[in-house]
């Protein structure tokens, strides 16, 4: 799949212009957590540019994933210190639509980061990965690499049950790639394919990653493949796998493309994984958030799409015919560019 390095046209602010007789545009970065790396390099991209275009920037957390109080209240700080826009990756897509439109009422532009609201207008855009793309990318290469997919004994580890979410549509794209009758495509858990051994939670980390693939292989020690809703659960399958002497013969794959991912891949734990890009999101969302300061312009969505798509890519070392792939050194080098 050919990865997007699209960009918006800056605007052409320097620290020297900032500081003349207008004051420089500002905004703010609201993440799951600060700890996460796809975060952490998320605000990195978010600080370069802003540092680049003269931008003053706030960045605020939850002190975890879910924690959707402090997302709240960063919004309400945001708005009182009158910043230009919000870039925004939510944490409750559904429960946060009150405070963004008070956001947006004050005349802020919020920009949804990697996770779309719900419902996706609910923000003014969103730049993100097509992760339903990024699952379908995974499955199909799943699919064209197992040796009789039809007897696929498949365990799925999403990151939690609440639903529509980003692992909604991740999972929901790996079945489709993968040849199976999705049902409801904003939920998972509703098909009916005697291939699916289960699914199971594994709130995107390792330890929930181990103690889901346990779950899994409790209902069927034959798992032969594995769908993880980003890397860290993946290594945390592969525990689990290895401690049941199986890590040798399940194919697990996964997204995120972070470096520590692609080492995985390099390393046999992972067999492919579908990279994205946070640094290029955060990037574009400041580009975006100057220019709206400077000329009311919105951004526009990628034609044919409701969202801005920063782009994906499947990095694996085993490639299959009929695909485009990144080689483990090219997915290496553009690790969460």
């Amino acid at each position: 799949m050919k990865i997007i390095k699209a960009g918006l046209a800056g605007v052409a602010l320097s620290t020297a212009a900032a500081g003349a007789a207008v004051a420089a545009p500002s905004v703010c970065l609201i993440t799951k957590d600060a700890t996460n790396p796809f975060f952490v390099k998320m605000a990195e991209g978010a600080f370069a540019k802003a540092a680049e275009l003269g931008m003053e920037l706030r960045s605020f957390a939850g002190r975890f994933d879910g924690d959707h109080e402090t997302q709240v209240a960063a919004i309400e700080t945001c708005v009182a210190s009158g910043v230009d826009g919000i870039l925004l990756a939510a944490s409750d897509t559904a429960a946060i639509t009150g405070p963004v439109q008070a956001a947006r009422d004050a005349g802020l532009l919020v920009i949804a980061l990697d996770t779309p609201l719900d419902p996706i207008d609910a923000a003014d855009m969103t730049f993100a990965t097509d992760n339903f793309e990024a699952g379908r990318l995974i499955g199909e290469w799943a699919l064209r690499t197992m040796e009789d997919p039809d007897n696929a004994r498949i365990g799925l580890l999403n990151i939690n049950i609440s639903q529509p979410t980003v692992g909604v549509l991740r999972n929901q794209g790996f079945l489709t790639g993968f040849g199976i009758d999705i049902g409801d495509p904003n939920r998972w858990g509703d098909e009916d394919d005697p291939r699916i051994v289960g699914h199971e939670v594994s709130n995107g980390n390792a330890e929930g990653g181990r103690s889901g693939m346990e779950n899994l292989l409790a209902i069927d020690p034959s798992i032969n493949l594995v769908y993880t809703i980003n890397e860290p659960a993946a290594a945390g399958a592969y525990e689990a796998l290895r401690a049941f002497g199986r890590a040798d013969d399940v194919l697990i794959v996964s997204v995120d493309g972070g470096c520590p991912g692609v080492e995985d891949v390099a390393g046999g734990v992972i067999g492919a994984t579908a990279q994205q890009y946070p640094l290029q999101m955060a990037a574009l969302g400041v580009e975006a958030v100057a220019r709206f300061a400077e000329t009311g312009e919105l951004p526009e969505p990628t034609e044919g799409k409701d969202f801005f798509d920063t782009g994906v890519g499947l990095v694996t070392g085993s490639p299959v015919e009929g695909m485009e792939q990144l080689t483990v050194e090219e997915g290496m080098r553009l690790c969460w560019g």
